[in-house]
């Protein structure tokens, strides 16, 4: 299994008051290549990308409290990476985190950018030369994502981390067109904040064999943090682009994570699980299937007390019986503000909800994001829960 690194970040989040997130639920588009998937138009992917960047740069109302950025898997063309490291170094303010999956790319590749970033991914290195040393690997595809934090002293910080579980798509018989195989996670430990969050490629979410799996390791390694230093795991992060955002695996992997299914420990047991996708506009190239892109979602204990709504844009239920309360996006291309539970405990005295929608934008007729539905969205009504995999 994967080897989970800790990485001190210097993040002086407000003590007190609750963490801002923007899920950028964008067009992901991709068709084969040689190594693995390519964007298929690298300019206007760009554009897309750039568009939320500047949005977050401009700090229009309430942007300028945002704390994590959140980007789908394979949304930035890997030839715009320093154009993007370069507009989060401009725009973005201190004490912010920006993720973004980026276009496959070679082994050799991936080595080289962790190479260049030696001083944040020395780790990571090592643990690629093992692979390197053991076998022919340089040419084949490797599905990344990048995490750049911009410290409070303005620093800013860049890591990257490989894909361990492919989709079908990225796993093939020819071992030398086989998507390789991520060795590390990040444990991001923000001081003096002593904030603790992590980032997951999609199926790294899942993925498990026999023995073990990557959200057992998660646990496990959450709940030494917690009996050494009294802190645990406050938010995971998962960047997807998949038709499938709701398929029974999920379920089951999130029974699991905050159930009595694999542990119930307190390094994870009041976790926020975001996960970040793509908006029904992608498409895979290859892919026939009837599933739907969209449906972000934020996923907290079912300690927590989330009324039962249904808007056109997001809804609230627990994922068809799961131990969880969750809150579901739409699918359509979106930008999701919203904040973090600052109090993970269900305060028995109050009618309090922890997790409140701050903006929801779209594309606008003629560029950039405009607000959906005016200043405020229409009331919810009640709704059941709905069937996982539904």
């Amino acid at each position: 299994m994967v080897q989970i690194l800790d990485r001190d970040v210097n993040l002086a989040f407000p003590l007190g008051h609750h963490l801002h997130c923007l899920v950028a639920q964008i067009a992901i588009r991709v068709r084969h290549a040689e190594h693995g998937y390519e964007i298929a138009d690298p300019a206007a992917q760009w554009r897309s990308v750039r568009s939320v960047l500047d949005l977050v740069a401009e700090g229009e109302r309430n942007l300028k409290k945002l704390h994590f950025l959140v980007f789908p898997e394979v949304a930035v063309p890997f030839p715009m990476l320093d154009e993007a490291l370069g507009a989060i170094d401009r725009g973005m303010r201190p004490n912010t985190v920006t993720m973004f999956g980026l276009e496959h790319v070679r082994l050799r590749t991936y080595r080289d950018l962790l190479a260049r970033f030696a001083e944040d991914n020395a780790g990571a290195i090592e643990l690629v030369q093992r692979d390197m040393d053991s076998g022919d690997v340089l040419e084949n595809p490797v599905n990344s994502c990048c995490v750049a934090v911009k410290e409070a002293t303005g620093k800013l910080r860049v890591f990257f981390e490989a894909k361990s579980h492919p989709f079908a798509g990225e796993e093939v018989l020819d071992t030398h067109s086989d998507l390789y195989r991520g060795r590390h996670f990040y444990l991001f430990r923000s001081r003096p904040a002593c904030f603790n969050f992590m980032v997951l490629i999609c199926l790294d979410y899942l993925y498990r064999n026999i023995y073990a799996s990557n959200l057992r390791a998660i646990i496990d390694h959450a709940d030494k943090l917690f009996f050494a230093s009294r802190q645990t795991l406050d938010t995971l992060f998962v960047i997807q682009t998949n038709p499938k955002p709701e398929h029974r695996a999920y379920w089951e992997a999130l029974s699991g994570f905050y159930g009595e299914y694999i542990e119930d420990t307190p390094g994870v047991r009041e976790t926020v699980t975001i996960f970040g996708n793509s908006s029904d506009e992608s498409d895979i190239d290859g892919y026939a299937g009837d599933g739907r892109f969209g449906a972000s979602s934020v996923v907290i204990s079912r300690h927590h007390k989330l009324a039962r709504i249904a808007q056109p844009e997001f809804s609230t239920d627990d994922f068809g019986g799961a131990p969880v309360c969750r809150l579901r996006f739409g699918t359509g291309t979106r930008l999701y503000y919203f904040n973090l539970p600052l109090h993970h405990e269900l305060d028995p005295r109050t009618s309090r909800i922890p997790l409140k929608v701050h903006r929801i934008m779209e594309p606008g007729p003629g560029g950039g994001w405009v607000q959906v539905g005016g200043e405020r969205l229409p009331p919810g009504e009640l709704v059941l829960p709905r069937e996982p995999g539904k």
